[in-house]
C-alpha cells in the first residue's frame, strides 16, 4: 500500500515547535500569535441553540435541515447581496478546511488535471490537489494561467495570510475569464466579514461580479472566525447548483454530515448580527494595539486591510524574525508557510486574549 502522505509537503507547524518552546520559556509566558484560532467565548445564544438540540438520536442529513437551508439562503442574499438563491444553491460542510482538502477528490480530479491557487496562500489548497494526484499551480494573476487542463481555480479574498482584499472589478474579470475557458471557480471568503480598511470585501456571488448567475462559481464560508465556532466545524458553500448537487450526492455516500446540534446552532448564528459586531470590536482593538506596537518596533505592515492577521516584515528572512520574536516570548507564523513569496514576512494573528495582546505590546515597547 502506497503512503498517500508521501505526496504531501511536511506539515509546516511542526517546524515551529522549537521556537514555541523558546517563547514558552519567557518569564511572563508565551504570547501565541501564530495560529488564528478564536479564544473568546461562543456567544450565549449559540450555546443555547446547541444545547437545545442536544437530544438528537437520529442521523442528520447531509443537505441540512430546512431551517438551516433557509438560514443559509437568507444570509447569502442578505449579507453577500446575492439574488435568487434557493436551497439548491447551498450546502453545509464539516468545516471549511475539510472542504478545501477534499474538494478536488470529490470533483473527480486526478493526474493530468491542474488546480490553481494564489502564490501566497493557505497551504491546504496545495494539499487538496496533491491528495488526488492533480498538479498544483501557483499564480499572481489567475487570468495569466494556461487554461489547458486547469479544472479548479481557487480565489481567496480577503487573503490568508496577507489580508489583501481583491477589488470587485478584478473578481469580475477573473470570473469572466474562468467561464470563457470552462474553469470552475471556488472562492474562499471565510474572512469576508472582517474587513478593516479600504474597500469592503465582495463575494463572487454578488451580481456586480457574477452578473446574477452562479454557473461555474462557488463561494466558501465559515462561522469559525465571525462567530467563534472553530470548535463546531460549521461552514457552508453556495453557488452553482449543478456543482453543489453533485457534491451533495457524493457526500451522502461518504456520510459527510454536519452534526444535528451544530446545524441548529449554525442557523441561529447566521440569524444574529449582534454577536458578530461585538466580536469585530474586540478584534479591531487588538489589531490596532498590535499594529502600533509592531510599527513602533520597526516592522512594516503590508496589505492587512482585512482578515485576522497582520502581514509584517523587518526586511529579513522570516525565520530570523520568528527567532527574534520568540526570544521576546511572542510566537508568530513564518511567511514561507504560505509560499516562497512570503519568505521575508511573518503572519501575526490578533486572536489572542486582551491580556496576552497587551503583554505582546509591552514586550515590543508599546
Amino acid at each position: 500500500m502506497s503512503a498517500v502522505s508521501s505526496r504531501l509537503p511536511v506539515f509546516p507547524w511542526d517546524k515551529l515547535e522549537p521556537y514555541k518552546a523558546t517563547a514558552a520559556a519567557h518569564a511572563d509566558g508565551i504570547v501565541d500569535l501564530s495560529v488564528g484560532t478564536p479564544v473568546d467565548p461562543v456567544p450565549e445564544l449559540i450555546q443555547k441553540a446547541l444545547a437545545a438540540a442536544a437530544d438528537s438520536p437520529g442521523y442528520p442529513t447531509v443537505w441540512g435541515t430546512p431551517a438551516l437551508r433557509n438560514a443559509l439562503t437568507g444570509w447569502v442574499e442578505g449579507r453577500l447581496g446575492a439574488v435568487g438563491v434557493t436551497h439548491a444553491n447551498v450546502l453545509p460542510v464539516v468545516g471549511s478546511k475539510e472542504l478545501v482538502a477534499w474538494l478536488p477528490t470529490q470533483l473527480g480530479l486526478g493526474p493530468g488535471d491542474r488546480v490553481g491557487y494564489p502564490r501566497l496562500a493557505y497551504p491546504t489548497y496545495e494539499v487538496g490537489a496533491r491528495l488526488c494526484g492533480a498538479t498544483p499551480v501557483e499564480y499572481d494573476d489567475p487570468t495569466e494561467l494556461d487554461p489547458a487542463g486547469l479544472k479548479l481555480l481557487w480565489l481567496n479574498s480577503p487573503s490568508n495570510p496577507t489580508g489583501r482584499v481583491t477589488p470587485k472589478e478584478e473578481l469580475a474579470r477573473t470570473v469572466a475569464w474562468a467561464r470563457e475557458h470552462g474553469v470552475l471557480v471556488f472562492s474562499d471568503e471565510c474572512y469576508l466579514e472582517l474587513g478593516w480598511e479600504g474597500a469592503e470585501p465582495v463575494s463572487v456571488l454578488h451580481p456586480d461580479v457574477c452578473g446574477g448567475a452562479y454557473d461555474g462559481i462557488v463561494a466558501v464560508h465559515s462561522l469559525s472566525k465571525r462567530s467563534n465556532l472553530a470548535g463546531y466545524r460549521a461552514a457552508f458553500i453556495a453557488g452553482d447548483e449543478r456543482v453543489l448537487g453533485e457534491l451533495l450526492l457524493i457526500r451522502k455516500h461518504g456520510g459527510m454530515m454536519v452534526p444535528a446540534p451544530v446545524q441548529a446552532a449554525t442557523a441561529v448564528a447566521l440569524g444574529d448580527d449582534g454577536h458578530v459586531a461585538e466580536q469585530r470590536e474586540r478584534y479591531a482593538a487588538r489589531r490596532a494595539a498590535l499594529r502600533a506596537a509592531l510599527e513602533g518596533h520597526g516592522f512594516r505592515i503590508e496589505h492587512s486591510e482585512a482578515s485576522l492577521y497582520l502581514w509584517a516584515t523587518r526586511d529579513e528572512p522570516c525565520w530570523e524574525t520568528v527567532a527574534y520574536l520568540a526570544e521576546l516570548g511572542i510566537l508568530v507564523a513564518p511567511g514561507d508557510f504560505y509560499g516562497s513569496a512570503g519568505e521575508r514576512f511573518v503572519r501575526v494573528a490578533f486572536t489572542a486574549t486582551d491580556e496576552r495582546v497587551q503583554a505582546a505590546v509591552k514586550r515590543l515597547g508599546g
